[in-house]
């Protein structure tokens, strides 16, 4: 399997969390956290997938600053989208355990907005 293959994998998953995240948008009552946790989890794997896409190593961490930071060895323009995935680490970790943070609608509807966003750069990133 070669870079381009691993890559669409990192990303077709990417996209089931964030489609996920959209989805519950619609239950009553709207399960925050989860919601958030998905959008974290999606940026988490296209940036994966990026570094998959370069050959780059792909580290267990649910740091996307890291990640990020990881990134911009390939792309220096990867510093453009830190400020999203400050707003998504802590989603990646604190909603999985009991000892819950305060998360609004608002809230999940910027990490769907981020995810997004970052979704759309890191595609065009591997288009080019």
């Amino acid at each position: 399997m070669d870079n381009r293959e691993i890559a669409q994998e990192w990303f077709e998953l990417a996209d089931y969390d964030l489609q996920s995240a959209v989805f519950l948008l619609k239950m009553k009552p709207k399960p925050l956290e989860i919601m958030a946790y998905h959008c974290q989890q999606s940026v988490e794997k296209y940036l994966k997938g990026f570094l998959a896409f370069h050959g780059g190593q792909i580290k267990k961490t649910h740091d996307l600053i890291f990640l990020t930071k990881e990134c911009q060895k390939y792309d220096a323009l990867f510093k453009n989208i830190i400020d999203e995935c400050i707003n998504l680490t802590d989603y990646g970790v604190q909603v999985r355990y009991p000892f819950h943070i305060d998360i609004e609608e608002e809230d999940v509807k910027l990490a769907i907005k981020d995810a997004e966003k970052i979704k759309t750069f890191v595609l065009a990133k591997i288009a080019d």
